[in-house]
């Protein structure tokens, strides 16, 4: 190796007419000792010359690649709005603390909506005039093996900080990510590593993206919505969001309308990580393109995270992520004032919310069994 190191680079590759660069350059014969029996310089046999080409050449390669990943990484990233840190103005003391027993595990705050929060710009809203219709809290395990996604019904009646108690997703018109961070630890306990905004407009181009995606339907639904058709059915993007926004016609309200949202997320997860997806780079490129121009976050979710999470569930199935609603009372619905809004089990909520915090979320579902979603939906 130290020989290699001390020579010049050409004169390490000699021509395989048996001179070396510079003496071909030179135009003069290798002198007639180091010729072999074929008339070849021999310093090096030819198999050694053919090894260190391709190694150089895969090298090219290989270097030229991770620049290709790069710059496609940073495209995808440039569609992702950001909105600042919202854990700054947070008081360090009103944070939900780690628990040690969970290791490497993180929450991460998925807020959604049907188009009235535009995630292309997350601190554009006026108080009392944009919520989020999608709230959820995705938990990702320690070791990245599985993962559950708990929705919080957006009318759920609780404590805000500095403004009383009011349907949930006021918290976000009240204080955008920043106060919707402080509400949900301050009812959680669970501590709040990154935050996403999800506009459903533009879930609308991933899923047609995509190609569309499969949700099984058990019962025909019209409304001024539109219809969306019983029966399991590949939906585009158009179809999807309609099935989406339909509440008031569903039987169990609202309450249906977290598990659609919950049923599309799904069928787009499973289609994203379909093999005939990720082996055709302009669909993957497209959905990806799409998924990243729908979102926005807190600064400190960069891609380079977002990518090695994507890779540390490489392989998993959809069946690894259990998606389920927070605990509810009973009466789970009633009145404040005029509103109708959702009333949380506080006791079982403690336990399902100490189960997040401490990683065990598949010792939850073990035991109290909760309605895991499944593929029939109303």
């Amino acid at each position: 190796m130290s020989d290699i190191r001390e020579r010049p680079f050409d004169d390490v590759f000699d021509g395989f007419d048996g001179a070396t660069s510079h003496e071909v350059a030179a135009g003069g014969q290798p002198p007639r000792g180091r010729r072999g029996k074929r008339g070849r310089t021999s310093r090096y046999p030819r198999w050694v010359k053919v090894v260190a080409i391709l190694g150089t050449a895969a090298l090219v390669v290989g270097v030229g690649f991770k620049i290709a990943v790069r710059e496609w990484q940073q495209s995808l990233d440039k569609n992702i709005e950001r909105f600042g840190d919202p854990f700054q103005a947070i008081p360090k003391t009103d944070r939900a603390t780690v628990d040690p027993v969970a290791g490497d595990a993180s929450n991460i705050l998925l807020l959604g909506s049907d188009s009235r929060v535009s995630a292309g710009n997350p601190e554009d809203w006026k108080a009392g005039a944009q919520r989020t219709d999608a709230i959820m809290i995705l938990h990702l395990t320690a070791d990245r093996k599985t993962a559950s996604v708990t929705s919080i019904p957006r009318d759920s009646w609780v404590e805000i900080p500095g403004h009383g108690k009011n349907k949930i997703n006021a918290a976000f018109s009240f204080g955008g990510p920043t106060l919707m961070v402080r509400t949900i630890e301050s009812l959680t306990g669970v501590r709040i590593d990154h935050v996403v905004v999800i506009d459903f407009t533009g879930f609308k181009q991933i899923t047609d993206a995509l190609g569309g995606v499969r949700i099984c339907v058990p019962k025909t639904v019209s409304d001024k919505i539109g219809t969306v058709k019983s029966g399991c059915q590949t939906m585009g993007g158009e179809e999807a969001l309609q099935y989406v926004r339909q509440r008031k016609t569903l039987a169990g309200g609202d309450f249906d309308r977290v598990r659609r949202q919950q049923n599309w997320i799904r069928a787009v997860l499973k289609k994203l990580s379909a093999r005939g997806t990720l082996a055709n780079p302009l669909k993957l490129n497209s959905a990806l393109d799409a998924l990243t121009s729908a979102t926005a976050s807190d600064n400190a979710f960069t891609i380079d995270e977002m990518s090695e999470i994507a890779l540390d569930y490489q392989g998993a199935d959809v069946s690894d992520v259990a998606f389920f609603t927070a605990p509810l009372a009973s009466p789970s619905t009633g009145k404040e004032g005029s509103q109708s809004v959702v009333y949380l089990d506080d006791a079982q909520g403690r336990v399902l919310w100490e189960a997040v915090r401490k990683d065990k979320v598949d010792e939850y579902i073990a035991t109290y069994k909760p309605r895991v979603l499944g593929q029939k939906v109303n």
